[in-house]
Protein backbone atom coordinates (compact mmCIF):
# COMPACT_ATOMS: atom_id res chain seq x y z
CA UNK A 1 0.00 0.00 0.00
CA UNK A 2 0.86 3.36 -0.40
CA UNK A 3 1.65 6.16 1.95
CA UNK A 4 -1.37 8.08 2.13
CA UNK A 5 -2.66 11.80 3.55
CA UNK A 6 -6.27 11.59 2.90
CA UNK A 7 -8.23 14.33 4.14
CA UNK A 8 -12.27 14.02 4.87
CA UNK A 9 -14.18 17.25 4.13
CA UNK A 10 -15.69 18.45 6.92
CA UNK A 11 -18.94 20.60 5.98
CA UNK A 12 -21.17 20.22 9.15
CA UNK A 13 -23.10 17.30 7.82
CA UNK A 14 -21.49 13.58 7.82
CA UNK A 15 -20.37 10.68 9.92
CA UNK A 16 -16.97 11.70 10.19
CA UNK A 17 -15.23 9.86 13.14
CA UNK A 18 -16.55 6.55 11.75
CA UNK A 19 -15.01 7.17 8.22
CA UNK A 20 -12.01 8.66 9.72
CA UNK A 21 -11.32 5.19 11.95
CA UNK A 22 -12.29 2.78 8.90
CA UNK A 23 -9.34 4.88 6.70
CA UNK A 24 -6.80 4.56 10.14
CA UNK A 25 -7.24 0.86 10.43
CA UNK A 26 -4.95 0.38 7.23
CA UNK A 27 -2.40 3.25 8.42
CA UNK A 28 -3.15 5.76 6.67
CA UNK A 29 -2.21 9.44 7.43
CA UNK A 30 -6.29 10.96 8.07
CA UNK A 31 -7.08 14.80 8.43
CA UNK A 32 -10.63 16.03 9.02
CA UNK A 33 -10.72 19.78 7.77
CA UNK A 34 -12.88 22.94 6.32
CA UNK A 35 -9.86 24.25 4.85
CA UNK A 36 -9.26 24.60 1.51
CA UNK A 37 -5.17 24.41 1.24
CA UNK A 38 -5.50 20.87 3.19
CA UNK A 39 -7.64 19.89 1.12
CA UNK A 40 -6.26 20.82 -2.33
CA UNK A 41 -2.79 19.38 -0.92
CA UNK A 42 -4.20 16.16 -0.19
CA UNK A 43 -3.32 12.90 -2.01
CA UNK A 44 -6.95 11.47 -1.31
CA UNK A 45 -10.43 13.42 -0.53
CA UNK A 46 -13.66 11.99 0.80
CA UNK A 47 -16.68 13.65 0.77
CA UNK A 48 -19.20 12.10 3.16
CA UNK A 49 -22.66 13.07 4.08
CA UNK A 50 -25.85 11.87 5.78
CA UNK A 51 -29.32 13.58 5.48
CA UNK A 52 -31.02 16.00 2.77
CA UNK A 53 -29.27 16.87 -0.73
CA UNK A 54 -30.92 20.57 -0.49
CA UNK A 55 -29.00 20.50 3.32
CA UNK A 56 -25.96 19.03 2.07
CA UNK A 57 -25.15 21.49 -1.03
CA UNK A 58 -27.07 24.32 1.09
CA UNK A 59 -23.60 24.16 3.37
CA UNK A 60 -21.03 22.96 0.85
CA UNK A 61 -22.09 26.21 -1.11
CA UNK A 62 -22.03 28.01 2.49
CA UNK A 63 -18.55 27.53 2.84
CA UNK A 64 -17.53 27.60 -0.10
CA UNK A 65 -15.95 24.06 -0.30
CA UNK A 66 -18.41 23.32 -3.65
CA UNK A 67 -16.00 25.09 -5.54
CA UNK A 68 -13.05 23.25 -3.33
CA UNK A 69 -14.31 19.51 -4.22
CA UNK A 70 -14.70 20.71 -7.71
CA UNK A 71 -11.07 21.77 -7.87
CA UNK A 72 -9.93 18.82 -6.05
CA UNK A 73 -11.39 16.64 -9.17
CA UNK A 74 -9.79 18.99 -11.72
CA UNK A 75 -6.89 18.47 -10.27
CA UNK A 76 -7.41 14.17 -10.74
CA UNK A 77 -6.83 14.06 -6.98
CA UNK A 78 -8.95 10.24 -5.88
CA UNK A 79 -12.32 11.66 -4.36
CA UNK A 80 -14.82 9.33 -3.08
CA UNK A 81 -18.52 10.41 -2.14
CA UNK A 82 -20.36 8.34 0.59
CA UNK A 83 -24.06 7.80 0.75
CA UNK A 84 -25.33 11.95 0.50
CA UNK A 85 -21.57 12.74 -0.42
CA UNK A 86 -21.93 10.09 -3.80
CA UNK A 87 -25.68 11.72 -4.47
CA UNK A 88 -23.81 15.65 -4.31
CA UNK A 89 -21.33 14.41 -7.27
CA UNK A 90 -24.32 14.77 -9.48
CA UNK A 91 -26.15 17.15 -11.23
CA UNK A 92 -29.04 17.42 -9.14
CA UNK A 93 -31.62 15.67 -6.97
CA UNK A 94 -35.55 15.90 -6.86
CA UNK A 95 -35.37 15.88 -3.44
CA UNK A 96 -37.67 18.53 -1.47
CA UNK A 97 -37.81 20.25 -4.86
CA UNK A 98 -34.95 20.32 -7.58
CA UNK A 99 -31.29 21.23 -6.03
CA UNK A 100 -28.32 21.78 -8.21
CA UNK A 101 -25.38 19.13 -7.39
CA UNK A 102 -22.02 19.40 -7.98
CA UNK A 103 -22.05 18.44 -11.90
CA UNK A 104 -19.29 16.02 -11.68
CA UNK A 105 -20.81 12.62 -12.55
CA UNK A 106 -23.93 13.34 -15.27
CA UNK A 107 -27.21 12.10 -13.77
CA UNK A 108 -29.84 12.83 -11.12
CA UNK A 109 -31.12 11.64 -8.01
CA UNK A 110 -34.28 10.90 -8.17
CA UNK A 111 -36.90 9.20 -4.63
CA UNK A 112 -36.86 5.81 -4.66
CA UNK A 113 -40.25 4.62 -6.05
CA UNK A 114 -42.99 4.06 -3.51
CA UNK A 115 -44.32 1.06 -5.50
CA UNK A 116 -41.92 -2.11 -7.19
CA UNK A 117 -42.76 -3.43 -10.78
CA UNK A 118 -45.71 -5.54 -9.36
CA UNK A 119 -47.55 -2.83 -7.77
CA UNK A 120 -46.27 -3.97 -3.96
CA UNK A 121 -45.72 -1.30 -1.76
CA UNK A 122 -41.68 -0.34 -1.11
CA UNK A 123 -40.67 0.52 2.02
CA UNK A 124 -38.72 3.52 2.80
CA UNK A 125 -35.91 4.44 3.13
CA UNK A 126 -33.97 1.70 2.52
CA UNK A 127 -32.06 0.47 5.49
CA UNK A 128 -30.03 -2.47 5.72
CA UNK A 129 -27.87 -4.69 4.30
CA UNK A 130 -27.72 -5.23 0.23
CA UNK A 131 -25.43 -7.55 -1.89
CA UNK A 132 -23.54 -5.76 -4.89
CA UNK A 133 -24.36 -6.69 -8.50
CA UNK A 134 -22.64 -5.85 -12.00
CA UNK A 135 -23.79 -6.05 -15.78
CA UNK A 136 -21.73 -8.89 -17.50
CA UNK A 137 -20.51 -6.11 -19.87
CA UNK A 138 -18.63 -4.10 -16.80
CA UNK A 139 -15.60 -5.04 -15.01
CA UNK A 140 -14.42 -4.12 -11.64
CA UNK A 141 -10.70 -4.18 -12.15
CA UNK A 142 -9.94 -0.58 -12.44
CA UNK A 143 -12.52 0.81 -10.00
CA UNK A 144 -12.83 0.82 -6.08
CA UNK A 145 -14.44 -2.44 -6.09
CA UNK A 146 -11.79 -4.18 -7.29
CA UNK A 147 -10.69 -6.12 -4.19
CA UNK A 148 -15.05 -7.29 -4.04
CA UNK A 149 -16.78 -9.75 -5.10
CA UNK A 150 -20.58 -9.65 -7.01
CA UNK A 151 -22.60 -10.67 -4.15
CA UNK A 152 -20.51 -9.14 -0.79
CA UNK A 153 -22.97 -7.09 0.75
CA UNK A 154 -22.74 -3.52 2.25
CA UNK A 155 -25.28 -1.41 4.46
CA UNK A 156 -27.23 1.56 3.12
CA UNK A 157 -29.09 3.80 4.75
CA UNK A 158 -31.41 6.16 1.97
CA UNK A 159 -34.80 7.10 0.56
CA UNK A 160 -33.09 8.37 -2.66
CA UNK A 161 -30.91 7.35 -5.61
CA UNK A 162 -28.95 7.90 -8.55
CA UNK A 163 -29.66 7.46 -11.96
CA UNK A 164 -26.79 8.11 -13.94
CA UNK A 165 -26.75 9.26 -17.61
CA UNK A 166 -23.93 7.49 -18.61
CA UNK A 167 -24.27 3.77 -17.70
CA UNK A 168 -20.60 3.11 -17.78
CA UNK A 169 -20.41 5.38 -14.47
CA UNK A 170 -22.67 2.50 -13.13
CA UNK A 171 -20.19 0.18 -11.52
CA UNK A 172 -22.39 -1.58 -9.54
CA UNK A 173 -26.91 -1.58 -8.57
CA UNK A 174 -28.13 -3.63 -5.91
CA UNK A 175 -31.53 -4.84 -6.06
CA UNK A 176 -33.98 -3.43 -3.39
CA UNK A 177 -37.69 -5.11 -3.87
CA UNK A 178 -37.19 -5.54 -7.48
CA UNK A 179 -35.93 -1.95 -7.93
CA UNK A 180 -32.41 -1.66 -9.11
CA UNK A 181 -30.46 1.29 -6.95
CA UNK A 182 -27.03 2.31 -7.98
CA UNK A 183 -24.90 1.20 -5.50
CA UNK A 184 -21.27 2.70 -6.88
CA UNK A 185 -20.46 5.19 -9.55
CA UNK A 186 -16.89 6.05 -10.82
CA UNK A 187 -16.14 9.12 -13.52
CA UNK A 188 -12.38 8.77 -14.06
CA UNK A 189 -10.60 9.77 -10.66
CA UNK A 190 -14.75 10.80 -9.03
CA UNK A 191 -16.41 7.93 -7.50
CA UNK A 192 -18.88 7.36 -4.92
CA UNK A 193 -20.97 4.65 -2.83
CA UNK A 194 -24.13 5.00 -2.01
CA UNK A 195 -23.98 2.71 0.89
CA UNK A 196 -21.45 2.86 4.26
CA UNK A 197 -18.24 1.13 3.67
CA UNK A 198 -17.32 2.56 7.43
CA UNK A 199 -20.32 0.17 8.41
CA UNK A 200 -20.72 -2.71 6.25
CA UNK A 201 -17.52 -4.70 7.73
CA UNK A 202 -15.11 -6.59 5.79
CA UNK A 203 -16.12 -5.99 2.82
CA UNK A 204 -16.95 -2.31 3.08
CA UNK A 205 -13.09 -2.38 3.98
CA UNK A 206 -11.94 -3.84 1.00
CA UNK A 207 -13.83 -0.68 -0.53
CA UNK A 208 -11.72 1.58 1.29
CA UNK A 209 -8.48 -0.09 1.05
CA UNK A 210 -9.21 -0.03 -3.04
CA UNK A 211 -9.17 3.42 -2.73
CA UNK A 212 -6.26 4.03 -0.31
CA UNK A 213 -4.06 1.91 -3.32
CA UNK A 214 -5.90 4.34 -6.30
Amino acid sequence: MKTNNVTIIDYGVGNLLSVKRGIEYFGAEVVVSSNPDVILSSERVILPGVGAFSNGMKELEKTGLDTVVKKVAEKGIPLLGICLGMQMLFDESEEFGLTNGLGLIEGKIVKIPTTNKDGKLVKIPHIGWNSLDRSESISWEDTILKNNNKGDEMYFVHSFMAIPKNKDNLISFSTYQDIQISSVVQCKNIMGCQFHPEKSGDFGLKVLQRFLDL
